[in-house]
This record gives C-alpha cells, sequence and structure tokens, in this order.
C-alpha cells in the first residue's frame, strides 16, 4: 500500500483486561532514488511529498546543484516499492556514476552506505550572516508546528521538518517516519517554490545530528531550531557552518548552542518605536 497512514487492528490491553480496535499507524515504503537509468540508493520512508524528497535528497546529497538540473522526474509505483526516476544532463549522469551506491537506508539513517570516513564528516556549505530573530519568533514559530503535522495528529510516529519565513509564517512543512527525509523533502519543497531560505529558519520535531546540520547548510537557512539536544558533532559542524544551533526548545525557552549573536531580545525597529 502506497497511502501515507494505514488503519491497523489491534488488542489493547488496559488494567489487565483487553479489547479490540484499531490503530493509524504510518505507513513504511522502500523509496529507490533512480538517476539515468541507475539505482542509487534505496531509503525508508513515508509515501508522501514524494517529488520534494527527490529534489531535496538530489540536493543535499550533491548530486545536483539546483532543481533544474533534473530534467525530469517520474514516481513510479510498483508492488512492493516507488521508484523516483530522475534524468539529468549527461555530464551530471557521469559524474554521479562514478559514486553510485546501492544501499538499503533503514528509517533515521542519514548517512547510509558512505563509503569513507571523510565523506560522513565533510565541511558543510557556510551560511550568510543572515538576519536576527527574537526568541519571541523563535518560541511562536515551534508552537505552530504542532497543528500543521496532520500525520502525527493521526499515528503520533513521524517527525517533521518546517520552514519559517521572515514575514512571519510557516512556508512549508513535511513529515516522514525517516528525520532525515522530512528534511530533505522540506528541501525539495523550498527549492522546487524558489524560496529564499537565507532569512528564514529551519524548524525540526527530532534531535540534531551533524547530517541534519549538513542539510540544513545546504538549504542555506541561518538558524535551525530542534525539539531534542544535538550532538557534540553537529554543534562542531553548525560552529564551522556559520549556523545558529538552538536545541532542546519547550515551551519555555530553549538553549543556543552556536552563533547566539543572532538571537537579540527585540528587533531595531521595535526599539525605536518603544524609544
Amino acid at each position: 500500500m502506497h497511502v501515507p497512514v494505514q488503519a491497523i487492528d489491534r488488542e489493547i490491553w488496559r488494567h489487565s483486561v483487553a479489547s479490540e480496535g484499531t490503530r493509524l499507524i504510518p505507513e513504511e515504503t522502500p523509496l529507490a532514488l533512480t538517476y539515468n537509468g541507475g539505482t542509487y540508493a534505496v531509503m525508508m520512508g513515508t509515501p508522501q511529498n514524494l517529488e520534494d524528497f527527490a529534489v531535496g535528497f538530489s540536493l543535499s546529497e550533491g548530486i545536483v546543484r539546483s532543481v533544474d538540473d533534473i530534467r525530469s522526474l517520474e514516481i513510479v509505483r510498483l508492488d512492493d516499492g516507488i521508484e523516483l526516476r530522475m534524468w539529468l544532463a549527461p555530464d551530471q549522469a557521469a559524474r554521479i556514476s562514478e559514486r553510485r551506491r546501492h544501499i538499503a537506508g533503514p528509517t533515521g539513517c542519514g548517512i547510509c552506505g558512505i563509503e569513507s570516513i571523510a565523506e560522513a564528516v565533510r565541511p558543510a556549505a557556510v551560511v550568510p550572516p543572515g538576519q536576527n530573530f527574537t526568541p519571541e519568533q523563535i518560541m511562536t514559530a515551534m508552537q505552530a508546528i504542532a497543528p500543521l503535522q496532520s500525520i502525527n495528529m493521526q499515528t503520533r510516529a513521524v517527525h517533521a521538518a518546517a520552514f519559517w519565513s521572515p514575514a512571519g509564517n510557516i512556508v512549508a512543512l513535511r513529515e516522514d517516519v525517516g528525520r532525515h527525509n522530512a528534511l530533505d523533502k522540506l528541501a525539495g519543497a523550498l527549492a522546487r517554490s524558489r524560496t529564499d531560505a537565507r532569512g528564514g529558519m529551519v524548524l525540526l520535531t527530532s534531535r540534531v545530528s551533524v547530517e541534519m546540520v549538513q542539510k540544513t547548510a545546504a538549504i542555506g537557512a541561518p538558524l535551525m531550531v530542534a525539539v531534542s539536544a544535538p550532538t557534540a558533532l553537529a554543534v562542531r559542524t553548525a560552529e564551522a557552518a556559520g549556523i545558529t544551533l538552538i536545541a532542546i526548545a519547550r515551551q519555555d525557552g530553549f538553549e543556543v548552542f552556536t552563533h547566539g549573536g543572532r538571537i537579540v531580545a527585540c528587533h531595531a525597529t521595535e526599539v525605536a518605536d518603544v524609544a
């Protein structure tokens, strides 16, 4: 089945008493990413927003530099999975043929199939300084995620990645059983809509590992916020990439791990209004 949510029969035990019912749970499907007829990767993910996933994965993996480098994209639904078939220019196809790999990526695995340590910890793109953000903006943005998580409201079992724009609203949110897939889907959605990420923030409902920082840097966002803690390598990578890394975001506040200068009590215009 290739729908994102399934109703599954279950037996329920509460207070030593059994009953029957159904529960909505997220689907998990093999997603094969192919370029010019060759399989590059097979990831497990939620079968939704697949065009976004194909584009975002291609960008974050460095397979393409722009959405325009993908000449065509076709979603082919098979009995046992889904193929995301992409065709690139001949010179790009020749380049990726040298690094093509066949992998099976389990849920939550963001660097499966990497062939060297150097590739796994590759430097992230350096993000320009960007604008400042107030604590109120960060808290408001994080609180706006939950009502937009349609799959998670049904299942309580998927991650989300969202993008908050300087206009003060969330312009895109994507969900997946894999946190890396959710962020790739978000990257694809922003690229396909030609959204400039340099002035906004990436919001995550998961922990922050190094590849999440690398993907955020590829998007170009100067700030990322997560509900869980980062790894030490993620902190070092964000520091080197010029990204403000905020984590452990709760209703009463958050913790800033890198480039805290972007967080200001209020904007200059607000100071002027007060004066």
